[in-house]
């Protein structure tokens, strides 16, 4: 499977989520970049999840159906659930759609992963689509994937 290179302007891979992008901040979606998209990609996802979570994996973001040309997605995304490129956004475990910023409990640093995939096509759209969903929809499809994790903290 192809890997693709994630990016932020807002952190680099393992350093510390700026607060503006957290729970105790602004609460807005960085903006993250990717390359190395094969050509028969259709379109791409995003998820955002803590693996760290005290009750398992705790999703923070999913987003899917990103046209395939795109190469970025700028920071502070509407919480709509079609965004004007067509994309969707899901339903995170906060129960909200659309990004919700690290908000770990306070303690040790939890890790926070934004993972990014291409897929050989494009999902139906799913009302409040759930990580768990979006991962069954794409299962067979992944291309390439990658990820960016940032750590965050609270006491």
């Amino acid at each position: 499977m192809a890997m693709l290179k994630v990016t932020s302007t807002a952190f680099a891979q393992g350093e510390a989520i700026p607060r503006r992008y957290t729970c105790d901040g602004e609460n807005v979606s960085p903006a993250l970049a990717w390359e190395n998209v094969p050509e028969k990609t259709k379109s791409l996802a995003i998820i955002c999840d803590d693996p760290d979570a005290p009750r398992g994996v705790f999703a923070h973001w999913v987003l899917y159906n990103l046209p395939r040309g795109a190469k970025e997605i700028l920071e502070d995304q509407s919480k709509d659930v079609e965004l004007p490129d067509g994309a969707r956004q899901g339903m995170n475990d906060f129960r909200e759609i659309g990004y919700g910023g690290p908000c770990p409990p306070a303690g040790k640093a939890h890790r926070f992963i934004y993972h990014v995939y291409a897929l050989d096509a494009v999902l139906h759209p799913v009302k409040g689509m759930t990580r768990a969903q979006l991962l069954m929809a794409m299962d067979g499809h992944i291309q390439a994937q990658g990820e960016l994790m940032g750590k965050c903290s609270r006491k």
